[in-house]
């Protein structure tokens, strides 16, 4: 009852208790290990990931693999993409900004189908489909200095106080994700079609989290490094998903899935830095698993040259860390008490004019965190509780739209798509006790409150897709 009551009052949960982590611990496990995937092929990104109910699309079985049943020739493609990724951050009305563009084979796949319509079966086609999909992890961004926060380091020299004024931050993290999806999906009547995958993912990251400061110890202005970072990580994951789609009458049909939780090992390698000793790297290994997901779908097909699908995905657990040590207890009880599973809604439509093909989608996901309170510098350098509901992680709104034409044996698609959100980005708070502050040659600066800048993130992604039928 007592919780209850809270979520009704709307009191934000609290921060600042998690003294031992970084905070781009939390970030990357949700935008990284546990977001919903939205690189596929060019059609499927035109139409915003939304094709739960329709299938046919080798990027369907990431939302249902009930989707590979519905092929009924055999396919091969690959998608090369173009992807611009750009960060305006805003702290103490400064502002910078910092775009990081990359160019890949964003997917590539195929399914073979196997037509049983010869044996007088009720099942028509077994198909099985293969999938490999990338997406790159690089994402910066870059907080101004401001003047007035000054942080008071009475801890380092026994007879001196030492004076640090912030200068300015940024995270910055590299690597790639891939994905290989296993499905296989069946056609019972051409009325039902029923599908189950297997997903491996892997991840490779580096994360870094630097402050500058000026002391005035020696009048030096130099980076300090977040205790535990730069830290690396190299993962492996797991899951499986299946689905099922049914026609009902001959204009609509309806689909559903669910996507067991991404089982992660993760092999991690960071930095600690220790007061007047030599600076150490450390290595462990972690194990975690995602949210459990499940998705609905309708889809409206009057005829055979329009069609307009909507999906709903819905996370129905927790992100979760097998708990080796005060770490992993420490985030497993911040996610069970800020982490909510956000919903994600994506709408998709195709028309077709003869061979040409026009494609366009909407997808709105959530925040994944509830509003988080945390002690925060004013513009001014003084500190207060603030409440934030978008810490962390925005509301991301993703638009896509495309054209394709198909040459029969032969097809092409193009697509753009844009992504954007906005969100608040807390740092620069470190603990003593805790030995979690911003170091550099056995200089500790340890600050009781979070600086937090405004970011806004803009994606702007180009897709062309090559496909053969067969």
């Amino acid at each position: 009852m007592l919780k209850k009551t809270l979520l009704l009052l709307s009191i934000p949960v609290s921060f600042v208790y998690l003294q031992a982590q970084d905070v781009s611990v939390i970030t990357n496990t949700v935008d990284v290990y546990s977001s919903n995937p939205i690189n596929g092929t060019a059609k499927y990104n035109a139409m915003a990931g939304s094709i739960g109910a329709l299938g046919g699309d080798i990027s369907s079985a990431n939302v249902n693999p009930a989707g590979i049943g519905v092929f009924i020739t055999s396919d091969l493609n690959l998608t090369l993409g173009v992807n611009s990724n750009k960060n305006t951050t805003t702290l103490a009305g400064r502002s910078s900004n910092y775009k990081l563009n990359n160019t890949d084979l964003n997917n590539t796949g195929g399914v073979l189908t196997i037509n049983l319509n010869d044996l007088n079966s009720k099942w028509k086609f077994i198909n099985v489909g293969v999938n490999y999909s990338t997406r790159s992890l690089d994402n910066y961004t870059e907080s101004a200095g401001n003047q007035n926060i000054k942080i008071v380091d009475n801890f380092s020299l026994p007879d001196k106080v030492i004076n640090y004024t912030y200068q300015g931050h940024a995270y910055d993290r590299y690597g790639d994700q891939s994905k290989m999806n296993f499905a296989v999906g069946a056609n019972y009547e051409n009325k039902l079609y029923f599908g189950a995958g297997l997903n491996f993912h892997t991840s490779f990251l580096r994360q870094f989290d630097n402050a500058q400061f000026l002391s005035d110890y020696d009048n030096t202005s130099l980076p300090y490094s977040k205790q535990y970072t730069g830290y690396e990580e190299n993962a492996d994951g797991f899951s499986a998903n299946f689905g099922v789609i049914a026609k009902v009458g001959n204009q609509f049909r309806v689909g559903a899935a669910l996507e067991t939780p991404t089982w992660w090992r993760m092999d991690r390698v960071y930095s600690q830095y220790n007061f007047n000793q030599d600076d150490r790297t450390y290595g462990e290994d972690r194990k975690f698993s995602t949210p459990m997901k499940a998705t609905l779908s309708a889809a409206f097909v009057p005829n055979k040259n329009f069609a307009i699908n909507v999906d709903f995905v819905q996370g129905i657990s927790k992100p979760k860390y097998k708990e080796y040590g005060d770490a992993e207890v420490e985030l497993n009880n911040f996610f069970d008490d800020a982490y909510k599973n956000a919903s994600e809604v994506r709408v998709g439509a195709e028309y077709r004019i003869n061979a040409f093909r026009l494609r366009g989608g909407y997808a709105y996901q959530g925040n994944s965190f509830d509003n988080l309170s945390l002690l925060a510098y004013n513009d001014n350098g003084t500190m207060s509780d603030q409440s934030y509901s978008n810490l962390i992680m925005g509301k991301r709104n993703t638009f896509g739209a495309g054209i394709g034409y198909d040459f029969q044996s032969f097809y092409i698609d193009a697509s753009y798509q844009n992504i954007s959100s906005e969100y608040s980005s807390p740092f620069l708070q470190g603990n003593v006790d805790y030995n979690t502050g911003y170091f550099n040659g056995g200089f500790d600066v340890n600050s009781d409150a979070y600086a937090v800048s405004k970011v806004k993130n803009n994606r702007s992604n180009f897709f062309v897709t090559v496909g053969w039928k067969f």
